[in-house]
């Protein structure tokens, strides 16, 4: 299986305004797309998975970490599983691709974050397959001074 990945895209500017893109990004599979805000920054939004859904995810305003981890056990994940980091920002395109099998949380680090998901599966299908463990669960949350 491979992993979480990002799919990078770019920003034009001229005398007219801006246009943001990510043209690498296929849309074949996409079945359902969805918004989400949280109302405060630095709020923690985690962790949610699934066997079977893939996820892409890129924020349309603001700036948000994410956590991608690859879960070993269903049940009872190990808590010391590596987590593979993401801060996606609206100033610089790009989609993250978080595959099945994997748990993703994400905490905003702006006011007025929003983000745009992307799924594989219907409202049903995703319900079928919805795995949540406590935003804590693995501590993903400290932004690193530098």
């Amino acid at each position: 299986m491979s992993g979480p990945r990002l799919i990078t895209g770019g920003l034009s500017v001229d005398d007219r305004g801006e246009v943001a893109f990510v043209n690498e990004f296929d849309f074949r599979g996409v079945k359902r797309f969805y918004t989400v805000t949280n109302h405060r920054q630095g709020f923690v939004r985690a962790w949610h998975a699934h066997q079977r859904e893939h996820k892409f995810v890129t924020v349309v305003t603001g700036t948000a970490l994410f956590g991608v981890v690859e879960i070993d056990d269903w049940k009872l994940p190990s808590k010391d599983l590596e987590i593979s980091r993401f801060v996606l920002s609206a100033s610089n395109p790009a989609i993250l691709h978080i595959p099945q099998g994997y748990a993703h949380g994400y905490m905003t680090l702006s006011r007025d974050t929003k983000l745009m998901f992307f799924t594989t599966s219907t409202l049903e299908e995703s319900a079928n397959d919805d795995y949540r463990f406590d935003a804590q669960y693995w501590d993903n949350w400290q932004v690193v001074e530098r």
